[in-house]
Parts: structure tokens; C-alpha cells; sequence
């Protein structure tokens, strides 16, 4: 069966109350899991918790020095957290908050919901502590730990679904990084490493048809982690499984440029941003975009219309897009102490463009 179809099969599930697709099978999930814990016991596993990024970014950017800032919330798991560096200024919401900081000509004030070990369960909760900061724009990284810890696919995104539903209906914009290629994994050996890829990538691509499908957009981290990392060890932290202070920057370029497409500050109408067929770019089918989606990286997909109509006779209708990555502000602006790594452990730190004394 074809990935569109299974996408398509587990995004109808969630839809309608359906729960009896599993990953790819109980037994391979439980080996994966067995295959997890028994990698703990070789590997350096990392201690601690995140570091601290909250506050606002990039007033040095602003055009105008009282401008209100804008909120962005990260929602997720540790990944989204940034669990892996000692520094709040490596973590993706703070080089999210810096780059959109740049581009808006705006400060950004950032506030982190996201949590180690968290899965899609865990949303709700995150969505009720975003909504208190009155987010312009949300970031959700989720869907690794619900493939090792055998949440249901159709739940896991039925819960996504409802979250993204709830912050739109707030006002939010929302922009999903989708569940990553777990077969980039080194501790999970073929063909148990086959086997992760596929369930990461069949969780991707049904998670991006419940987005678009919630009016958000989604950019797939599956191959972007996969190809750009492998055999790169520099990418990942000591543990070999959470991305390294390099690993979050290339995965905060792929996802800048649609979060700034997101609050429509994207240059939208340069010919270097138009849809390009060359590129494999166009409107497709949703289920047949998310397909392509899970299998290149960086690749936004949001909804779209044709001729005027959502949807078509094989549903609604997506833009799949390779955006252009920009790259992210160079340091600290002048003026902005670069916290030490004690600082940002004890969640005393101020990120790139953060201003001393923020919170």
C-alpha cells in the first residue's frame, strides 16, 4: 500500500473516532522499545533539563524601538525544547525568535511550552499554557516519542488535530515540524532501523494531512535529519539521538521561512518563491503532498485552492513547496551579554537577541 494511502487510511481514523491502526505492528513495536532501552546502557544519555530561553529577541532588529513584540510559543517534545545544549540561545525557539525578530523588523517575545519525553498526549496541556501568552504564531515538534512509546497513530493525530484546532481558533497561526526519521537513529540497527523509518514517516505524513486539513502548515524534519545528518556525528549530541547546537540551527532554517509565511512576512511574491514544477512544487492532493513531504525534508506543505474550491475529487487540496532556507542571525546583538553555560543550566540565560533581564 502506498504511503498516500496509508496517510490518508489513519487521518480518516483519527477523523471519525477510528483507533485500530497501530504502527506497523505491536511486535515491532516492542522491539523497537526493547532495542531503546538496551542502547541506554551504551550510550552517554544526557542529564538534566533544557535550557532556559524564555524572553524577548531581537529588539536590535527593531524598526521601531516601542513596537509591541511578537509571541511565539513552542510546543513539543524535547527536540522542540532543545534538550542537547547547555546554551537557551541554541535551542530552535530562540533561533526561531531571532530570525523572525530579523525578517518582521519586530522584537519577539518567546515562550516555551515544550517538554522531555512529552507525546501527543501531553498537548493539551501545552496548548492551555500557550493560550495564556496570547501567541501570534505557534511551533509544535511532535510524533518521535509517540512511534517508541506505541500511542496509536489515529490518536496521535486526532490529538494533534484537536490542538491545532484550538490555537487557530485563538487566532494563532500554527506551523508543525512533523514527527522525525527515527531511523537516523545509530543505536537501532537494520532492520529494525527500516522499520523505524517507515513508522516515523507513515506518522509524518498522516500528521500533515491533519494539519492542513486544521488550516495550519507542516515542514517535514523526516529526511532533513536523515540525509543532512547521517554520518555527521557534529550534528548530535552526546547521547547520538537529540540534535547538537548545529543540528538545531539546520533543522531552525528549514522551518523559519514558513514560519515567517505563516505571520506573512515572507517574500511571497519574488519569483525565487513562486511554485516552481521543476522543483517538484505545485498543488496536489493532500494525502499525495504529505506523501512527498515525509520523504523530503524542509518541505512545507499548507492548504490550497483550485479554481476557487478547497477540494477535489480526492480531497482537499495542498501547496507542497521547498522553500529557500535563510540563514539565521549571526550572535548576540551589541550590547547583549552571552550567558554562560552555568547560567543557561540554572535557566538564567538571555538567547541571541534576548534583552538582558527578560523573562
Amino acid at each position: 500500500m502506498s504511503r498516500a494511502r496509508v496517510a490518508r487510511r489513519i487521518a480518516a481514523a483519527a477523523a471519525y473516532g477510528g483507533g485500530g491502526i497501530g504502527l506497523v505492528g505491536v511486535g515491532f513495536a516492542g522491539i523497537l522499545l526493547t532495542e531503546a532501552k538496551l542502547a541506554e546502557h551504551t550510550l552517554n544519555t544526557l542529564q538534566g533539563d533544557p535550557p532556559h530561553a524564555d524572553g524577548v529577541y531581537g529588539r536590535a532588529f527593531a524598526a521601531d524601538a516601542d513596537a509591541e513584540p511578537l509571541v511565539l510559543a513552542v510546543l513539543g517534545d524535547s527536540t522542540a525544547a532543545g534538550f542537547g545544549v547547555t546554551r537557551g540561545r541554541d535551542t530552535p525557539g530562540a533561533l526561531l525568535a531571532g530570525g523572525i525578530a530579523s525578517m518582521a523588523e519586530r522584537p519577539v517575545r518567546l515562550s516555551v511550552a515544550a517538554a522531555n519525553g512529552a507525546t501527543s498526549k501531553d498537548l493539551e496541556r501545552q496548548v492551555d499554557l500557550a493560550l495564556q501568552t496570547v501567541p501570534d504564531v505557534v511551533l509544535i515538534m511532535i510524533g518521535a516519542n509517540d512511534v517508541t512509546q506505541r500511542v496509536k497513530l489515529t490518536a496521535s493525530v486526532r490529538m494533534l488535530g484537536t490542538a491545532i484546532r484550538r490555537l487557530r481558533s485563538a487566532g494563532a497561526e500554527v506551523v508543525v515540524g512533523t514527527c522525525p526519521d527515527l531511523g537516523t537513529i545509530e543505536p537501532v540497527r537494520p532492520p529494525l532501523r527500516w522499520l523505524a523509518r517507515r513508522a516515523s514517516r507513515q506518522l509524518a505524513a498522516a500528521q500533515t494531512i491533519a494539519v492542513v486539513e486544521s488550516d495550519a502548515r507542516s515542514v517535514s524534519l523526516g529526511d532533513l535529519l536523515g540525509a543532512e545528518f547521517s554520518g555527521r556525528p557534529e550534528m548530535f549530541a552526546s547521547d547520538r539521538y537529540h540534535p547538537s547546537a548545529q543540528g538545531y540551527a539546520t533543522a531552525a532554517m528549514a522551518m523559519l521561512p514558513s514560519l515567517c509565511a505563516a505571520l506573512d512576512i515572507w517574500p511571497e511574491g519574488t519569483a525565487e518563491e513562486r511554485p516552481d514544477a521543476f522543483r517538484g512544487e505545485g498543488v496536489l492532493p493532500v494525502a499525495q503532498a504529505a506523501a512527498e513531504a515525509a520523504g523530503r525534508g524542509g518541505t512545507e506543505v499548507a492548504g490550497a485552492a483550485v479554481l476557487g474550491a478547497e477540494s477535489g475529487p480526492r480531497g482537499r487540496w495542498a501547496l507542497l513547496k521547498h522553500r529557500r532556507r535563510r540563514h539565521l542571525p549571526d550572535g548576540p546583538p551589541e550590547g547583549v551579554a552571552e550567558p554562560s553555560a552555568d547560567d543557561a543550566r540554572s535557566g538564567n540565560s538571555h538567547s541571541v537577541g534576548a534583552d538582558a533581564g527578560s523573562t
